[in-house]
């Protein structure tokens, strides 16, 4: 599985001696070859012979000769200070050549050469300082990569139950993680999963993001609570964000076969890819603050249950996706274009899904972007969970509310802890909306409890 792999570039490791081809008549490989190739200054060398092919075939005496001085100042661009040296000198003796030959002014040939040797050595300089930013750029992607793999751990293709693909692209292509988060673990109480974005970008975004991850995964094993797990995060990112911080995100879990657990805070709502054909955005009954800012709002957040069996697919994202425009100021239209690539492989879906992004934008995001798409494959024993509701009558698999909706039943915690449930409903009660649109933004409020 690719993940996080678009800004990829990384380090040749050095080879031992024995894997190097010994004699003369060895094929040279391909790593050797690319130093080698890059290391002769072919396009400056062909810039001075063209130089100097004028000057002979033009008849036009020494005017042509101070241009020689561009070729080292080329090679500055392409190549080590040796080969700026070697142009230099080429053009240098190839200068004084055509010069004595035409017999101009002594002051003149002197006065080309001097700034000849003036380029060339300032030449030379610049591509030893461009050869050393290189080097430190180099040491500074290593250590990026190696951040990311210690924030956004790679996410195997098979997890529990689930088919798992992922994508990532960060903003700063440099840098390579920025401030959106994903993470999957399978834990005592089932598969749990977290997608999410930190307000903001830079460093501190990767903090947040680094911190947010710890959290979850340390409290996705402790807790058999979702509920208790999102918690666990917002007690921490109120010891730990500044005012004006916070991170949305959606946490879900897979407590027993046939169902999701989905607790959204202020994060995109995911969409739910059904065996039977069609895309649906399932948003939440009653939308929770992000994480960071719940002491604002007095609002308890809301877990919702959704039926997800055999061949069921559900794709998290990060507003960096749907918000991504391109030249004439157009969103992506997301749900659509995962609706033309639907298929068996969450692995395809993704790769066709991440490469329309890019080609949608001009091939750079301005914001970063995560993917995560999962499918159930088979479904496995039971887990016992303490997340399950007591007493709610879970929705069977195959119970849709018309095309574009899904079945859900909500379990939202109150102020003192108890919980109330939302889903079936006493006789002559008015129906309550649950929120589910479908892709194409017709639909809302169709679901009824």
């Amino acid at each position: 599985m690719r993940q996080a792999r678009d800004h990829g570039g990384g380090h040749w490791p050095l080879r031992p001696l024995s894997e190097r081809p010994a004699g003369p008549g060895a094929a040279v490989p391909k790593r050797a070859a690319a130093p080698l190739a890059a290391g002769i200054p072919v396009v400056p060398v062909l810039v001075v012979s063209g130089i100097v092919f004028v000057d002979v075939f033009g008849g036009s005496g020494i005017f042509w000769l101070p241009l020689l001085a561009s070729g080292p100042a080329l090679a500055a661009s392409t190549n080590g200070p040796r080969g700026v040296l070697c142009v230099g000198l080429l053009a240098g003796v190839l200068g004084a050549t055509l010069g004595t030959r035409e017999g101009g002014p002594g002051h003149e040939l002197a006065a080309m050469l001097s700034a000849l040797l003036a380029v060339t050595l300032a030449s030379a300089l610049a591509s030893a300082l461009r050869g050393r930013r290189e080097r430190v750029l180099a040491a500074v992607r290593s250590v990026a990569e190696a951040a990311q793999h210690a924030v956004l751990k790679p996410i195997p293709e098979t997890v529990g139950p689930f088919r798992v693909a992922v994508r990532y692209s960060a903003a700063a292509a440099e840098a390579r993680i920025g401030g959106d988060l994903y993470a999957l673990v399978p834990t005592p109480h089932g598969v749990r999963l977290i997608v999410g974005d930190v307000r903001g970008k830079g460093l501190t975004a990767v903090e947040i993001a680094a911190l947010v991850l710890g959290v979850f995964r340390e409290a996705a094993y402790d807790e058999p609570d979702l509920l208790a797990v999102v918690g666990r995060i917002e007690r921490s990112l109120a010891r730990n964000l500044g005012p004006d911080d916070f991170v949305t995100a959606v946490v879900v879990g897979h407590p027993s076969p046939g169902q999701l657990e989905v607790v959204n805070c202020g994060h995109a709502s995911p969409l739910l890819i059904p065996a039977s054909g069609g895309v649906v955005a399932v948003e939440a009954t009653r939308p929770a603050p992000p994480l960071g800012l719940r002491a604002l709002v007095d609002e308890p957040p809301c877990l919702e249950i959704l039926p997800f069996s055999d061949g069921d697919q559900l794709l998290l994202y990060t507003d960096g996706v749907t918000e991504a425009r391109d030249r004439a100021r157009e969103f992506y239209p997301l749900a659509q274009r995962v609706a033309h690539h639907v298929s068996d492989e969450p692995e395809h879906v993704l790769s066709a899904v991440h490469d329309e992004l890019l080609a949608h934008v001009g091939g750079r995001l301005h914001d970063d972007a995560a993917l995560l798409l999962l499918r159930m494959e088979t479904l496995d024993e039971p887990v016992t969970s303490e997340s399950a509701v007591p007493g709610a009558a879970v929705p069977e698999p195959g119970d849709q509310v018309g095309r574009g909706s899904v079945s859900v039943v909500s379990s939202c915690r109150s102020a003192a802890g108890a919980r109330t449930v939302e889903g079936d409903r006493p006789s002559g009660a008015a129906p309550r909306s649950y929120r589910v649109r479908a892709a194409d933004g017709t639909g809302a409020g169709i679901g009824t409890l």
